[in-house]
């Protein structure tokens, strides 16, 4: 059984706090079931990595144009959490077959959600082995192994945090991005033949259906 929390829309500090206390809240009272949430962001927020440093991203243009910053908990490069659906899922360790191993429990939670894709008619799979490149400082420019991509393009990008044996991985999941304002927010040129989102792939699939996707690919693949 996994507990869901229906999509709502916060701003940045909120939706980080939300994550936060769900899962201080499951180790606090050694919840057994894990929580699927989903949610967006009102208005746009740039969400850094724990370590990233904040010169990576333009702190005058977000606030000239009203784009939040937060810093996540869990590790990674920046995200502009803006035309997308966010994803977390909390779970003990054990709750996974191979818990104790962070890429292999990264790959087995992004495997509901490619199993949850598929309802829907779209086939995911993970990034290729190849060595990354990690000058960028927007995530979705990079990709491993573990990364969930469409036709060798990446889609979603994800990460994990863990305490006291308990796993907390969110990631977001893109409908259309802008790379001129990705530009502007992080500095870098947006290769857009590494990256896709929903629209470009069936621009008739809503947000509902992306929903009902994770909703059914957790429950099945658990």
């Amino acid at each position: 059984m996994i507990k869901i929390i229906e999509y709502k829309e916060y701003n940045g500090a909120e939706n980080m706090r939300i994550d936060y206390e769900l899962l201080e809240s499951s180790i606090k009272t050694g919840e057994k079931t894990p929580i699927l949430r989903l949610y967006g962001w009102s208005p746009k927020c740039v969400s850094l990595g724990r370590n990233q440093n904040i010169k990576t991203v333009n702190e005058a243009f977000c606030s000239e144009n009203k784009i939040d910053i937060v810093r996540r908990i869990t590790g990674g490069r920046g995200l502009l959490h803006d035309d997308e659906l966010t994803y977390s899922f909390i779970c003990p360790m054990d709750f996974l077959q191979n818990g104790n191993f962070i890429t292999v429990s990264y790959k087995e939670i992004s495997s509901a959600i490619i199993l949850g894709f598929k309802s829907i008619g779209i086939n995911l799979d993970f990034g290729s082995e190849n060595k990354v490149n990690t000058k960028y400082n927007y995530c979705m420019s990079l990709s491993t192994g573990a990364d969930i991509n469409y036709q060798n393009k990446k889609i979603i990008g994800s990460a994990q945090f863990r305490s006291q044996g308990y796993i907390l991985q969110h990631g977001s999941i893109l409908f259309t991005y802008n790379p001129k304002l990705l530009k502007n927010i992080f500095n870098e040129e947006i290769n857009t033949e590494q990256i896709t989102c929903i629209q470009e792939i069936n621009g008739s699939i809503t947000r509902k259906d992306i929903e009902q996707a994770l909703k059914t690919g957790f429950i099945n693949y658990y």
